[in-house]
């Protein structure tokens, strides 16, 4: 099977199809040596085409079990090799995938232009002018701005039976994210991206949560409203996306980085304590300024970008990384014991779960 990728910088490089079809999207890549399912289901990926830095991807097979989303979310992937248990995934859900490139030049490439713009053919007889012809098909991230309704939740879903009631607005959630609050004795309401204040304030939640998501925070603006209208009333936490539209909504700016982080293995300070911890991350936006209200609690060693933010008064602490980290280290995991700690509940602690 035939297979071509045109790239924003004027090249078109043949490869080898996988999984047939078309399609076009920012061209992304991720560090992760393993979590590939993860990775794949993760919704912060919509609207891109990942690469794998790692050269053999489905070495292991693919488990439901290790989803954390219903459905493949990069619009196509790329590796070095992948093997037939992931192809076979590919197929199933109709996502083009392509193989036999140079990744290590790939990424090099994403690295000093940042993350560009790709088109990729993959099938029988499949020509590079087809490739180009889907590459002048792409939008900017930032131009996606119904993205939200592509990956919320259709409806209120209820998670768990705890104590704690957290409402957890879903602009892309993992589901990693849900379990980490019910482990810990939470009830979880994940509601749509658009949810309203009325609705917050009917269900007298505990904490709101703002999850991760993919694309431009700018284009979350229900999600902004909400946090804006609501701080001060009710502690808010807020994990990757979620930071970024804490962030707005209290006077803070975000902006687009190069090419984002993503991987496994991103060195984070924590300002306080002095302590570094290994975290996942899976963003290509971040907080600039944080405004008057937000203070920076942790920033990434490599960059210094805003990794942490906190207003210990109004209840409101973020974090930019993913503490989950499905897959990654479990460093962080102590972020979620710090975010129900701020109702006057007790919080159960499961194994594994404080900082280490």
């Amino acid at each position: 099977m035939d297979a071509y990728i045109a790239l924003e910088d004027g090249r078109v490089i043949e490869a080898r199809g996988r999984a047939a079809g078309q399609t076009h999207g920012e061209l992304v890549f991720t560090t992760a040596y393993t979590g590939y399912e993860e990775s794949l289901t993760d919704p912060s990926y919509e609207e891109q085409v990942l690469t794998f830095s790692y050269p053999l991807i489905g070495n292991y097979g693919v488990r439901e079990e290790r989803f954390e989303s219903d459905r493949i979310h990069p619009r196509a992937a790329v590796a070095h090799e992948f093997t037939e248990d992931i192809i076979e995934w590919f197929d199933r859900e109709n996502v083009p995938a392509i193989d036999h490139i140079d990744t290590r030049e790939l990424v090099t490439s994403i690295r000093k232009q940042g993350a560009m713009q790709c088109g990729i053919v993959a099938g029988p007889n499949v020509t590079p002018t087809e490739a180009e012809a889907e590459l002048s098909q792409c939008q900017s991230m930032s131009d996606h701005v119904d993205i939200g309704k592509r990956v919320t939740t259709v409806e209120h879903t209820t998670h768990g039976a705890g104590d704690i009631d957290v409402a957890l607005i879903d602009c892309g959630a993992k589901m990693s994210i849900v379990d980490s609050l019910v482990e810990r004795g939470a009830t979880v309401n994940v509601l749509p991206f658009d949810t309203t204040p009325h609705i917050i304030s009917s269900m007298d939640p505990d904490i709101v949560f703002i999850s991760n998501g993919p694309g431009d925070p700018a284009n979350f603006e229900a999600a902004e409203a909400l946090v804006a209208e609501l701080n001060g009333q009710i502690p808010i936490a807020g994990i990757c996306l979620g930071q970024q539209v804490i962030a707005r909504a209290l006077g803070g700016t975000t902006e687009k980085m190069d090419f984002g982080h993503r991987g496994i293995n991103q060195p984070v300070r924590d300002l306080d304590s002095g302590k570094v911890v290994m975290t996942t991350q899976n963003h290509g936006y971040t907080v600039d300024e944080p405004g008057d209200t937000l203070s920076v609690r942790q920033v990434n060693v490599n960059d210094g970008t805003a990794e942490g933010l906190v207003n210990e008064e109004l209840d409101i602490i973020t974090r930019q990384y993913h503490p989950e980290a499905h897959p990654g280290p479990h460093d962080s995991l102590g972020f979620f014991d710090e975010v129900l700690s701020m109702t006057e509940h007790d919080v159960l602690k499961p194994s594994m779960t404080t900082d280490q």
